[in-house]
């Protein structure tokens, strides 16, 4: 049997709870083979980045170029791209059928808020990878960069995303976890502006960092698997449900806030 397969173009979170190791443990979850293309390398804390170090665009291209010489994914999903260039060379592999529709997450803050993207690279996103996107997953601190203002409700959210959905993606999903109340609550709208709103239960934890890489990993799991978008983002809205539930009580290394789990059973 040969295994369904996705692609994480990210950076390498030492940590392993958010970026390239996030994404291949979450694919594994699912049952898909994962492969990789490293854009950044970083120096993190569980509740800071401290440092990025980009790798050269040229040879992210390299990269892109042996991984697909081998094996062609069956999803692919997007997250800190570092650059203009890289951005440009995912949306032009996309554009002439080397890699499928990609799931993008527009890593553009980190966990504190701290912005460590340039207007460049916002531009790039919009002009060139949002329209070839199949699904656009910004955190509720992206879209709001994304949109230029605050967003403070679920109006507003569903109003930012039909403004992100214009941009030509198949489908954007807001992960509005950060939203106080008693239920967790993704935005999504379709090409059309056609609403879902997907709930859960919160649960009260401080171990939620890179729940929003899982999202858009497990989104891309299960469009490798075959799903459709919709029910793709529905089965990452469990999938992280459960993540941060298995992890709420975790306490690694005595710190105060941590990863989500991807020590999850399979999805086959």
């Amino acid at each position: 049997m040969t295994p369904p397969t996705a692609l994480a173009i990210s950076a390498h979170d030492p940590l392993g709870g958010a970026g390239a190791i996030a994404d291949v443990t979450t694919f594994a979850a699912f049952g898909v083979h994962g492969v990789q293309a490293i854009t950044a390398l970083t120096v993190q804390h569980f509740d800071s980045v401290d440092a990025v170090e980009r790798v050269d665009p040229a040879f992210v291209g390299r990269q892109l170029d042996a991984i697909l010489s081998e094996i062609h994914p069956g999803a692919v999903k997007t997250g800190l791209l570092g650059s203009a260039e890289v951005v440009a060379d995912v949306a032009r592999r996309v554009a002439d059928g080397s890699l499928p529709a990609p799931v993008v997450d527009p890593v553009m803050v980190d966990g504190r808020g701290n912005r460590f993207v340039s207007d460049e690279v916002e531009s790039a996103y919009r002009r060139e990878l949002f329209p070839r996107a199949r699904v656009v997953t910004p955190n509720l601190a992206e879209a709001s960069i994304l949109v230029g203002r605050e967003l403070r409700s679920v109006d507003d959210i569903l109003a930012a995303s039909r403004d992100l959905a214009s941009l030509g993606a198949g489908m954007v999903v807001v992960t509005a976890g950060a939203l106080p109340g008693s239920e967790a609550v993704d935005v999504v709208v379709g090409s059309d502006g056609s609403p879902t709103l997907i709930r859960s239960p919160r649960r009260e934890t401080v171990n939620v960092r890179g729940s929003g890489c899982t999202f858009a990993a497990a989104t891309t799991a299960a469009l490798a698997r075959g799903l459709t978008s919709l029910d793709a983002v529905r089965e990452a809205k469990r999938f992280v449900s459960a993540s941060i539930a298995e992890s709420a009580e975790w306490d690694l290394s005595g710190v105060k806030s941590g990863p989500v789990s991807h020590l999850m059973s399979p999805f086959t």
